[in-house]
């Protein structure tokens, strides 16, 4: 599917709604707020940089697979500098571990033509050198995808935000298209890779994972990558052995990131 196809489905789905309605920001500053979200945290990136992921078993983390790669060279960045802080609040986390392992899907490709193909396939799934068993810091379930119209909940880190852990509780699903989340959730640089929350029955399980942001036609979206089969085909890996970091060839093919095909009239960028 082109972006095109996902821009016509937002388009669609936004047309005469107000993303301002959404529920703002709300920073989980203080012990009572932050409680019930000590499992999802802050990956530092090598010194380099930061994306949010979150803990979906006492020894997996869920992220973007982008946050994997450099982006400059466009090469895998050796997952041994990467460090998950669960919970991570004005300089103290839950929890501080390394990263024993980590695969991406494999049909991800970085430096590729920006598509919605590749945000479908923005999965990585880490693997930490021990498990957090915390009785605070409780791993997430998660669920299949919610439905166009649905109310989800976005956990994240950002850029203007890095210390503390934001909450936007009531944001909408504006449409879904073979594997792709389109929402009205505010994210920005940092957010890569946070949990997209559904509540159902009060209890807050991970439906997707933030991918990118978008612009169609003034109104801001974000993309997630949608879970079940690509979150079971990364397990799969990790099960068989998969996983050991190994350095990369150059990369074959150089795009300007932030930029779609000018046609499809959207501006996609990563968080």
């Amino acid at each position: 599917m082109a972006l095109v196809a996902v821009t016509t489905a937002a388009q669609a789905q936004t047309r005469g709604q107000t993303h301002a309605a959404d529920t703002q920001l709300r920073a989980l500053d203080n012990g009572i707020d932050a409680a019930a979200w000590e499992a999802v945290g802050r990956l530092n990136i090598g010194g380099a940089g930061f994306c949010t992921g979150a803990l979906i078993a006492p020894r997996l983390v869920l992220t973007a697979a982008h946050c994997l790669f450099d982006k400059q060279s466009k090469l895998r960045i050796d997952h041994g500098k990467v460090e998950f802080l669960a919970g991570w609040r004005n300089g103290r986390a839950g929890a501080y571990r390394k990263i024993r392992r980590a695969v991406v899907h494999p049909d991800y490709v970085f430096d590729g033509e920006v598509s919605s193909d590749r945000v479908r396939h923005d999965l990585a799934l880490l693997e930490l050198d021990s498990p957090i068993r915390n009785t605070t810091i409780r791993p997430f379930s998660t669920a299949g995808r919610p439905r166009p119209g649905d109310s989800v909940g976005v956990v994240s880190y950002a850029r203007d935000r890095a210390e503390v852990a934001s909450l936007q509780e009531i944001c909408k699903v504006l449409a879904r298209q073979n594997g792709v989340l389109v929402t009205s959730c505010s994210v920005d640089f940092g957010a890569s890779g946070a949990p997209i929350f559904s509540f159902s029955n009060g209890v807050a399980e991970i439906v997707s994972v933030v991918s990118a942001k978008a612009e169609v036609q003034g109104q801001h979206v974000s993309l997630g990558t949608a879970l079940g089969a690509p979150l079971a085909l990364l397990q799969a890996e990790l099960v068989a052995g998969k996983g050991v970091f190994q350095e990369e060839g150059p990369a074959s093919r150089r795009i300007k990131v932030g930029h779609a095909p000018r046609e499809t009239g959207a501006k996609f960028v990563r968080p």
